[in-house]
């Protein structure tokens, strides 16, 4: 009798604890382990790798440091190429976007350079590696137009570069602090088509948190990234990324910037971060997407030495 019961006992462990995960696991807020052992990785990801600034990481990683980040971050999504959102042009209050490399013998208003070129190195490096790039910048108060220009002319003929990003939080941020002005359907429009005439496959990139600073309509190709922090936990993350900004910009091509310090307390509690997060949000999502890891916290979770790394 007392080998029934237990016998009994261990079916229904068997059988009716899975019901129960099944279907109470996935309430919202609940994170059931599969989520993380998803042996496959989602076809859509694109694009994955890190953001590069100035101002993120310190000290500056070496050209191979880099792409060892970079590559670490693809392999963890199979298909997805080696990329960086790679920052040439800051902004420096009150208005001005500070590019970082030499004039080319004019002055610009609301535009500064420096005396040496602290990319072209590593451009160099991404060329010869296999890495791919889009040239971000905050631009401030300077001419949008000018900008592509200088940027693009600059540094267009490297393989690497793939496309001109503009992180819109900055864009006339002196007219509104801290959130930057909106983007009209008219200069999204125009801005597109002069990245694309240096180059008709190069992309644009538009970046912010509030989709409300993006074009209202016009959508041509462009990219749209969500750089989004200080969220509540995983589950906040999801719904942002997901229904607020890649289903509103559904079919255009979606980028993520993931990492903040201000997430650490939950991410840090994942068992593979990027790896978690990134094929979390690619699995319920219908377009093409990219993943980017911050430089705020790269060494936390991704190598950024010099030494070699395989490539998957």
């Amino acid at each position: 009798m007392e080998y029934k019961i237990i016998r009994h006992l261990a079916i229904i462990n068997l059988v009716v604890f899975p019901i129960i995960l099944l279907l109470f696991g996935c309430r919202k807020g609940m994170i059931i382990r599969s989520e993380f052992e998803e042996p496959i990785s989602p076809g859509n990801i694109v694009y994955a790798g890190v953001r590069s600034s100035s101002y993120g990481i310190k000290p500056f990683p070496v050209p191979q440091g880099w792409q060892n980040a970079m590559v670490a971050m693809s392999n963890h999504f199979g298909g997805s190429i080696p990329s960086g959102i790679w920052i040439v042009g800051e902004f420096k209050r009150p208005d001005t976007c500070r590019l970082f490399f030499p004039s080319d013998g004019k002055k610009y208003t609301n535009i500064q350079f420096e005396d040496k070129d602290k990319h072209e190195r590593y451009l160099q490096y991404f060329d010869r590696v296999g890495i791919k790039v889009f040239l971000q910048v905050e631009p401030a108060n300077a001419d949008m137009n000018t900008l592509i220009d200088l940027v693009l002319n600059r540094y267009k003929h490297h393989e690497c570069v793939i496309g001109f990003g503009v992180d819109v939080e900055w864009f006339r941020e002196s007219e509104n602090p801290e959130w930057g002005i909106k983007v009209d359907d008219r200069s999204a429009e125009a801005w597109e088509a002069r990245v694309k005439s240096h180059n008709s496959q190069y992309r644009l990139f538009l970046k912010h948190w509030d989709r409300d600073w993006m074009p209202k309509k016009y959508r041509g190709d462009i990219i749209f990234v969500d750089d989004s922090q200080m969220l509540k936990d995983f589950d906040a993350m999801i719904e942002e990324f997901v229904d607020y900004w890649a289903d509103y910009f559904k079919p255009n091509t979606v980028f993520f910037q993931i990492g903040y310090r201000s997430d650490r307390p939950w991410w840090k509690r994942l068992p593979n971060p990027p790896r978690n997060i990134g094929r979390a949000i690619a699995r319920r999502i219908d377009q093409e997407c990219g993943i980017f890891w911050v430089d705020f916290t790269l060494r936390d979770v991704l190598p950024s030495s010099g030494s070699k790394v395989d490539e998957k």
